[in-house]
């Protein structure tokens, strides 16, 4: 839906087919006795011990050529961040990819290999400091949990807090551990969080951790399933929010790593709010004039093919949220950022 809407627009995206990861670049994160079981599930059928690698569950249910499958979406991302660490690309949109619940030796929340890990994992072989940035609802903890001990990475999650939403973790004070202690950054946030208060949030938090960790690249991942219409969560962000959060996220590349920015999609399971948020970042990045309207012709194509109706405008309409404890919420958020910002001063990130 995404590419047909930027066609749609006048604004068609010219692919790039990249190369799929082969197993050794999978094997950068993931254990050979993972790598080895979703190997042996690939002929659609679930190996024996499944479960204990986390496949065959309700969210990673084992289909034909699952390996291939997502080493093609590992293969994306990796793709962009050699176009990066090359300077063959300033910034790079992967239209897919993002799958960071994916472990060690687990798959999880459909996720199966961590194309973002795999590709931070490059970056930092090519001597380079990664900071990564994830928006989805759901924590990262895949991607945190990867590069835990690693001084040279810096993952911050905004997320609805773990204490309702999967996977459960994400807490104030999962810092990192070893040498990497200080930079892991998590602000969980309560739900029924609107706008407003996340972007107070992400503004207290994530220009001062980038500026103490001293980045090479930028790394985000651009779940969309903090939008209000998301059924999976319960944040309440509009796409008007979304656009201002991708402008940003280009400014604090342009000023903490000379413009290098390396993107993918994520969580997201409303069609009208992921169409048109992940359509405002494809424009966001190539610094294209938004549009006021969804093409009608467009609408009526994919009617038929989404419950309920297709959003006429990129941006929602105007709307007051029934938020009772509108008030509490923010005043939570913020202790929940300053709690954050005294963790990050005391641990010198």
């Amino acid at each position: 839906m995404v590419v047909s809407l930027l066609d749609a627009l006048g604004h068609p995206i010219e692919p790039v087919e990249p190369p799929v990861a082969s197993r050794e670049e999978v094997r950068r994160v993931h254990s050979e006795a993972f790598v080895s079981k979703v190997e042996a599930a690939s002929d659609g059928r679930p190996p024996p011990q499944a479960w204990d690698y986390g496949l065959n569950t309700g969210d990673v249910p084992v289909f034909e050529n699952m390996d291939a499958a997502t080493r093609g979406l590992v293969g994306g991302t990796l793709h962009g961040a050699r176009l990066v660490a090359e300077e063959e690309a300033l910034r790079v949109l992967q239209l897919g990819g993002g799958l960071h619940h994916a472990h060690e030796g687990r798959a999880s929340g459909f996720c199966v290999y961590n194309d973002l890990s795999v590709a931070i994992d490059y970056l930092r072989e090519q001597d380079l400091r990664v900071a990564y940035v994830d928006i989805d609802v759901h924590h990262g903890d895949g991607v945190q949990f990867l590069h835990y001990d690693d001084p040279g990475v810096l993952t911050i999650s905004l997320h609805e807090t773990g204490r309702y939403l999967f996977p459960g973790s994400g807490d104030v004070d999962e810092t990192g551990e070893g040498a990497g202690r200080g930079t892991a950054v998590n602000v969980p946030l309560a739900p029924h969080t609107e706008s407003d208060s996340y972007r107070e949030a992400f503004d207290q938090v994530v220009p001062r951790a980038l500026s103490r960790f001293g980045p090479d690249v930028l790394v985000v991942q651009c779940g969309a399933d903090a939008h209000f219409k998301d059924p999976l969560a319960d944040l309440l962000l509009t796409s008007q929010a979304y656009e201002a959060l991708f402008r940003s996220l280009l400014d604090l590349a342009d000023e903490h790593t000379a413009g290098r920015l390396l993107c993918s999609l994520g969580g997201g399971y409303h069609l009208d709010a992921v169409s048109r948020v992940w359509s405002l970042l494809a424009l966001v990045v190539q610094e294209i004039s938004l549009p006021e309207s969804v093409p009608e012709d467009w609408r009526t194509h994919w009617s038929d093919r989404v419950d309920g109706d297709l959003s006429p405008t990129f941006h929602d309409p105007d709307r007051s949220f029934d938020v009772s404890r509108r008030t509490a919420i923010a005043d939570q958020n913020r202790e929940t950022s300053q709690r954050t910002l005294e963790l990050m001063a005391s641990q010198g990130h």
